[in-house]
Order: C-alpha cells, then structure tokens, then sequence
C-alpha cells in the first residue's frame, strides 16, 4: 500500500496559499478518486478540492481555520492504486515536527487509525502526554497546555483532530480574502507579461436566434437552451481547428491542449468574477453543455466549485451581453494565450447581398497572445466562431 500527499493546490496564476475551511472526510474513512476531501477558500471563494487517488485517509496535517501555502502537504492517503506514488518518508518539515522523537512522541510514520486487534497500548506517563508530531507542532503554535488536552487516539494518544477547538478558539475567524484586490492583480501581472492584441468581429446572430426559439418551442422549459451555450460551443469547436488559441504559454513556449475546456465567466452576488470550466466543450451538445453550465452557475453562486473547473480551462468566454454593452476588450488569463467577448445582442443596420436590413447583431471580441498567434490568424478564429453560429442546427 502507498502513502500519497495530498497537498495545497495552486487553483490561480497568482495563488500563494489558500484557507483550509473544512474537512469532508476523516481518517479512516475511504475516498474515491475525483471525490472532494476538502474544501479550500481562495481569492475565487470555496473550492472543493478532490483527490486524484483512491484509498483510505491516513492523516490529516492541517486544521480548518488554516493559512497552508500552495504545495503544502494537507494529509496523507494510504492508497491502494498501482500507479501511485508513494509519499517519501516523513519529513519533519512537512509532517510539522518541530522537535526530534522521543519516548513521549511517537517516531516518523502514520498515526494509526485503530488499535491493532487485541493489542493493548501502553499507558502514557501522567507527566507526559502521548502526542502525535503534529499535534504537537501546532498546540506549541497556539500555546496550548497539551497536559490540558485529551487524546481520542489509541492509548489517549493526542492527535491533531484534538487540537482543533482549541485552535479554533486561539485563531478567531479566519480573514476573508479580497476578490478585487486579487483580480487586480493578477490582470495587471497579465498586462504586464503578455503581449496582447485586439480584434473585433460584428456578426449577424439571427440565424443562432430564430434557430433556439424554435428549438426551445419544442422542448420542456427545463430543457431549454441559452444563446451563451451556442456561443460556447462555437468557441470549442473554432478553438479545437484553429491552432494557437487552445493552450498554455509556459517556459518560454506554446502548450497545445487537446482538451478544450471552456472557461466561463461568472458574475458572483457579493461581486467579483471566476471562469472556471465546462470540460471538453467540443465533444459535448448542447443539452449536456446547458445542464452542466446551470449547475456550474448554481454552484458558483452559492460559493462551491470543484477544483478541476478552476484549473483546467485552455481558454476563456466572457460576456456583458446582460449589460447591455455592445463590445469589450478583455485581459487574458494567464498561463491561457486567448480569450473570447461577446457583446450584447442588439437590432441595427446590417448590409446582406447589397441590401440594407434591421437584424439582431453582437461584436465578438479577441484578446490574444502576440508570442504564439498573430492578427491574421486571430481573424481566421473570429470568423470560425461566427461561421459555426450561422450554422446553429450543426452545433
């Protein structure tokens, strides 16, 4: 059996630390592989966090209510998979041992979730209590009396999960973070490091439009569909055939996905914005992408997401079509080379074949990475998205 770390996530460009607001599972207890164990607050709010091995959780490092730099072992699974990597062996630093083992600490290893059968543990000196090293590290943290302190472990060994009210009650609420001050930054780093270019595109959306209202007459009012689903399958399928709008820019060069994963920006109650995920866009229809995106926005906005939405998007879809506005330019969100705009859709003067005609229109937007595409290409992807949306009944 291996012994996985389970560690601090980087869920932002720009993230340097996260805080641990709960635990979903307790030592002992199984969890699946893509099963959440905890649940994380960052500048984008709570995040489930999931496991990427299944098994049995052995120890869990850190408390709710903890600051944990990205990187940082949270807990330790016993694994059972083949393809895993075992945990090296522990490491004073990353188990929080401040002080080298002694008879009242026990030595490198697991704190054991259950007594052996039939094995009976030996009685702690009253004058020493049975500590685990990281229950120890974390009441000389807080100045917590461990003599005070009772232990649910085995032979009253005192763990972790013990300290958890006292520290609780030491650290007070744990401080929000500041979602702007985060975005801010983050899109200035971006500004300041990716050198972007524009490109806009009018296109005429009344084919999309009389497309879904036919479509949503002939279907249940809970199957039907959002002109922003059309628009982000469009944009995964352009992203898809284009090259050089579907990836990363890392260590000086261009990472192609062969996942599309579409970002979509959501516009949060309390304020503030996140894009993550709908998974392989270019694969999925449209009443999959739609009941997925409902449950993506109900989930966003009562303040949980999944880790592998906030992480995984290769590119991005924005929109202030609610808002009435008729185009915007928007900043790329790094390490992703593009991003997506899409404007209000509003009646206006378009010429067809020579003729002047009212129809419903929307400026799509580019922002894109001057270091791996350039405007011709980038006008080739505009113009693949708007093809798509003339051809909705394809989608």
């Amino acid at each position: 059996m291996n012994r996985i770390d389970f560690r601090m996530p980087a869920l932002g460009a720009d993230m340097e630390s996260g805080t641990l607001t709960q635990w979903l599972k307790k030592p002992g207890e199984r969890i699946r592989r893509g099963e959440a164990l905890a649940v994380v607050e960052t500048t984008k709010g709570l995040i489930d966090i999931e496991s990427f091995d299944a098994g049995v959780v052995e120890e869990l490092l850190a408390l709710p209510g903890a600051t944990v730099a990205v990187g940082a072992v949270l807990a330790r699974i016993a694994s059972e998979s083949p393809g895993a990597t075992a945990a090296p062996a522990a490491d004073a630093t990353a188990r929080g041992r401040a002080e080298p083992p002694s008879a009242a600490a026990p030595a490198a290893g697991p704190i054991s979730i259950a007594p052996t059968p039939g094995a009976a543990a030996a009685p702690a000196p009253a004058s020493r209590p049975r500590v685990s090293p990281a229950a120890r590290h974390r009441a000389g943290e807080l100045g917590i009396d461990l003599a005070t302190v009772k232990g649910s472990g085995p032979g009253g060994l005192v763990r972790l999960e013990d300290i958890e009210p006292l520290a609780k009650a030491a650290a007070g609420p744990a401080p929000r973070v500041d979602m702007r001050a985060a975005i801010g930054a983050a899109m200035a780093r971006s500004k300041r490091e990716i050198p972007h270019y524009y490109l806009a595109h009018p296109i005429d959306f009344g084919a999309a439009r009389d497309w879904l209202a036919r479509f949503n007459a002939s279907v249940l009012v809970a199957e039907r569909l959002l002109d922003a689903v059309l628009i982000v399958k469009a944009v995964a399928l352009a992203a898809a055939q284009i090259e050089g709008f579907n990836g990363y820019f890392r260590d000086g060069k261009f990472e192609r996905s062969t996942a599309v994963n579409v970002g979509t920006a959501i516009a949060l109650r309390g304020g503030g914005l996140v894009a993550p995920a709908l998974l392989d866009a270019d694969h999925k229809d449209l009443k999959t992408l739609m009941r997925e995106f409902s449950d993506l926005v109900t989930r966003v906005r009562t303040g949980h997401m999944r880790s592998g939405e906030v992480t995984s998007a290769t590119i991005t879809l924005t929109s202030l079509g609610a808002e009435a506005v008729d185009a915007l330019y928007p900043i790329i969100n790094p390490p992703q080379v593009a991003i997506i705009g899409a404007g209000a859709v509003a009646e206006r003067p378009w010429v067809s074949d020579g003729q002047l005609a009212i129809r419903p229109l929307m400026t799509l937007t580019l922002a894109a990475d001057h270091r791996v595409t350039d405007g011709r290409a980038g006008s080739r992807f505009l113009h693949r998205i708007a093809d798509l949306l003339t051809q909705p009944e394809k989608l």
